[in-house]
């Protein structure tokens, strides 16, 4: 009796004997995109509501300018975009509710996004927001508080701003505050927190907002570190091992240090922030500036900078990073600390025009997860790296909160 898979030599190639298709496995690329959509992706510091105050465009659609709207962020994956709530430093020095003012509009320019297009945003409060939006189909847009300047030593308006959606403040930004010292200030007014920043660290865990490493200076840190009853982040950082002297970033002993607290730092996209050379690059061109007025006997104004600056540029191309070097900062936060402690905080629509080729805008997230899945991370801690790192900690913050609640 013959078998029943018995045809013709010709049809061997064209099906097997029981008729089942042959699955093709994806490539890397196609695998990326895939994870990218599937999984819960979380950036947590893009500044578009301080680029929509200088420049409105509807990023509810497709826009000309900018690294985010929404058309790209669906494209990446992006399910949770932490708006920045920025205000600048100078800003508490000019006024004593200049800066609170400030904070308020760039929240107001927050719902106006969701209140334009509610089927594709929301304004997410809290973890199971978040994930009631990626469960719709909605991108989720929590607020970071970027500079802690507009809380003006009041602990009303910290409540203020945390039933308005402020989910983490950045204690400072480029100067020290009344807060914190900040770690582009060679003027450390406070010897770290303040008093005031001590008190502020322990009420925002009391209600459950988190607080950001990013921007204030090590001692500050260190300061944060003890003070704080739950974990933190650094929404916007990277490893100062790659940039050497730049106390923005996080040396390798914070590090550890915030990993072993539960903490997560998460990786700046600006090249300043990923090697070396870009980091030098200002100085540099600001150096040769100044050489260039006293050759020509040419006093200092605008027209001459922006004109000296666009020569430079062109006859000293501007050393972008690449993806490999983002790759490189997470590889070096894992080796250090673990693959708990560290996440994406891109600072899209913050660093200007010094992206990292490869990492342009929201819809390169599937480039990312393309390289961690090409140096050989597992799904599962690609996944921790692109979003549950950071939710551990929020959640983490929310249950203290709770707990100081109800305890």
């Amino acid at each position: 009796m013959k078998s029943a898979c018995f045809f013709p030599v010709i049809f061997l190639a064209l099906a097997a004997c029981d008729n089942s298709s042959q699955t093709v496995a994806p490539t890397a690329n196609e695998r990326a995109v895939e994870l990218a959509h599937d999984l819960l992706v979380v950036d947590t510091h893009i500044d578009v509501p301080y680029r929509l105050e200088e420049h409105f465009e509807d990023v509810t659609q497709a826009t000309p300018a900018g690294d985010f709207d929404y058309p790209r962020a669906k494209a990446g994956g992006l399910d949770v975009a932490f708006m920045s709530i920025y205000t600048p430093a100078n800003y508490e020095f000019e006024g004593t509710d200049k800066a609170t003012r400030h904070a308020n509009t760039m929240i107001d320019l927050v719902e106006d996004i969701v209140a334009k297009a509610p089927k594709r945003f929301v304004l997410a409060k809290s973890t199971k927001d978040v994930l009631a939006a990626k469960e719709a189909g909605k991108i989720a847009l929590p607020l970071g508080m970027e500079n802690g300047a507009p809380i003006a030593g009041n602990m009303e308006n910290l409540y203020h701003f945390h039933d308005r959606g402020v989910r983490y403040i950045t204690l400072a930004h480029s100067k020290a505050n009344h807060i914190s010292d900040s770690s582009y200030d060679t003027n450390h007014l406070n010897g770290g927190l303040s008093p005031f920043g001590v008190a502020l660290v322990h009420e925002m865990n009391r209600i459950g907002i988190m607080v950001d490493v990013s921007h204030i200076s090590d001692d500050a840190f260190w300061d944060v570190l003890k003070e704080s009853a739950a974990p933190v982040i650094a929404s916007h950082s990277s490893a100062r091992h790659f940039t050497p002297g730049f106390e923005r970033n996080m040396s390798d002993e914070m590090i550890d240090a915030l990993g072993k607290a539960g903490g997560v730092i998460m990786i700046n996209y600006g090249s300043a922030f990923l090697t070396e050379e870009a980091n030098a690059y200002g100085g540099k061109q600001n150096a040769a500036y100044e050489d260039w007025l006293q050759m020509n006997g040419v006093a200092d104004n605008e027209a001459a900078k922006e004109a000296f600056a666009k020569r430079y540029r062109t006859e000293n191309p501007y050393p972008y990073a690449d993806l490999s070097d983002v790759l490189n900062h997470i590889d070096h936060v894992v080796a250090i600390t673990g693959i708990d402690a560290v996440g994406i905080g891109s600072d899209y629509d913050g660093v200007g025009d010094s992206l990292p080729t490869g990492l342009k805008d929201v819809s390169s997230y599937p480039n990312l997860v393309e390289g961690l899945l090409e140096r050989g991370y597992s799904e599962a801690d690609i996944e921790k790296i692109l979003g549950t790192n950071l939710m551990r900690v929020w959640k983490a913050v929310e249950d203290y909160a709770e707990s100081r609640t109800t305890g």
